[in-house]
């Protein structure tokens, strides 16, 4: 018995994990295991970057493998020995429970294992069926296909629960800028302002609270979902490892699940901007922003090739280019023009700053010359106000300029207001007869300066 037992040990160690036959060429892997050539290339096909060992899931660097040339020769003299254990697999090997027959074929439709009675019977008579092993090569090239889109997908679901963290971050970042503002607006204005301060940091407070339970209850189910698209992932991967009949056992819930899957919704928030009773003196600029503000968008087009304009048209950056060339239809100086134009009526638009360096609001006829001999000014057409910003260029900074500019064609004024204070710093007056477009300019050699349009809802 003890040898018997040794034999087929022997009789099993030279025999391939794969086809469970003797090892024919055999090759060794980094793991110390050992295949027959062709098992191991068909096992690994369609596989890139990294190859798992089939028995230990060790990971191997590349396709190159070692052939065991002393194992060859082992082999080929345990194959003279007669085989004990070849009944005994034959038992291993799953039978059909209704008919106890070999399970030699694959119902497609139904996705389960049949043997030849099964074939003929009534429930599967007109279904497409396979044999096992074209079976499996058919639904291991299909789970094969499965990995790179759960890969897409968990990378997606990463990049996500990482933006709403960000998001976190921002609503917090924001509320504590909007909380800065309205404690340097209620100091100057404190007799007026004492009861609203406290009615809207606590909304604020509320609203922040709120958003970020929002975000952090978001950032759980992508998580948990991150962690759904994992284990299926390595179910399937597993899967893919395993033997033809292993692999067809059990298929039809790995396919359920994926054709199942459903990422979790994406939570959408505004924040709202608070308002607030202000002075008698302050509700003139009040009254214009409400009523005669409008949303403008930058016109690439016009755009200096120094400027970087945003996907959505309303940020502008200065960047360093050489060798510029084709300035047909843009400016020569660092500027850009709205997109929008009025030739009547009255007009306000905002634009934040942020960064260092100069800087230029105004409007510009629009006939204005984009490549002018000279400087933009009044005289050739364009009204512009300058300005050199000294802050954070950090959007999560307290420190940024805002700029009201009211259009007033009729009139024939254009006007520029601090609107961080409040105030009045200058106005042109003219007799215009022709469209006039917004202007935005940004200084030569600028590093840091960021323009952006905004639109205050309140």
């Amino acid at each position: 018995m003890a040898f018997a037992a040794a034999l087929a040990k022997l009789q099993e160690e030279a025999s391939c994990s794969i086809c469970l036959d003797y090892l024919g060429d055999p090759l060794t892997t980094e793991c110390g295991h050992n295949f027959c050539s062709s098992c191991i290339y068909q096992r690994w096909d369609l596989l890139q970057g990294t190859f798992p060992c089939p028995v230990c899931l060790h990971h191997c660097p590349d396709r190159s493998l070692k052939r065991n040339t002393q194992l060859c020769h082992m082999t080929e003299i345990v194959q003279q020995i007669p085989r004990i254990r070849g009944k005994s697999k034959r038992q291993e090997e799953p039978l059909c429970k209704k008919h106890c027959e070999g399970l030699a074929l694959f119902c497609e439709k139904d996705l389960q294992l049949l043997c030849a009675q099964c074939s003929v019977s009534s429930d599967h008579g007109d279904h497409p069926l396979m044999p096992v092993e074209e079976a499996a090569a058919t639904h291991r090239r299909k789970l094969k296909s499965y990995i790179e889109s759960f890969s897409e997908q968990i990378k997606d679901t990463e990049n996500r629960s990482e933006m709403q963290v960000s998001k976190c971050f921002e609503v917090r970042e924001r509320i504590e800028n909007e909380k800065d503002e309205l404690d340097s607006e209620v100091k100057q204005l404190k007799n007026f302002l004492e009861k609203e301060q406290s009615a809207m940091l606590i909304s604020s407070l509320n609203e922040t609270t709120d958003v970020e339970e929002k975000l952090m209850d978001e950032k759980n189910q992508i998580s948990n979902y991150s962690t759904v698209l994992n284990s299926l992932l390595g179910d399937i991967i597993s899967k893919c490892l395993q033997t033809d009949m292993d692999l067809l056992t059990g298929i039809e819930s790995i396919h359920i699940r994926y054709d199942n899957l459903e990422p979790p919704a994406t939570f959408l928030y505004e924040l709202k901007e608070e308002s607030c009773s202000l002075p008698p003196h302050y509700l003139g600029l009040h009254k214009m922003i409400h009523t005669f503000q409008v949303d403008l968008t930058l016109d690439p087009e016009t755009a200096h090739p120094c400027l970087i304009i945003s996907r959505d048209r309303k940020s502008v950056t200065y960047r360093t280019a050489f060798g510029l060339h084709n300035l047909h239809g843009r400016t020569s100086y660092p500027a850009v023009l709205s997109s929008e134009g009025f030739d009547a009526g009255r007009h306000f638009w905002q634009v934040e700053v942020r960064g260092t360096g100069a800087w230029s609001l105004g409007v510009c006829k629009e006939s204005f010359p984009r490549n002018p001999p000279m400087p933009p000014f009044p005289r050739n057409g364009c009204w512009q106000f300058h300005l050199w910003a000294n802050t954070s260029v950090t959007w999560d900074s307290g420190n940024w300029e805002r700029i009201g500019i009211f259009l007033d064609y009729e009139l024939g004024e254009v006007s520029f207001y601090n609107l961080r204070n409040r105030s009045h710093l200058h106005t042109f007056s003219e007799r215009f007869t022709e469209k006039l477009i917004p202007y935005f300019c940004i200084g030569l050699f600028t590093k840091s300066l960021e323009m952006h349009v905004v639109k205050d809802e309140r």
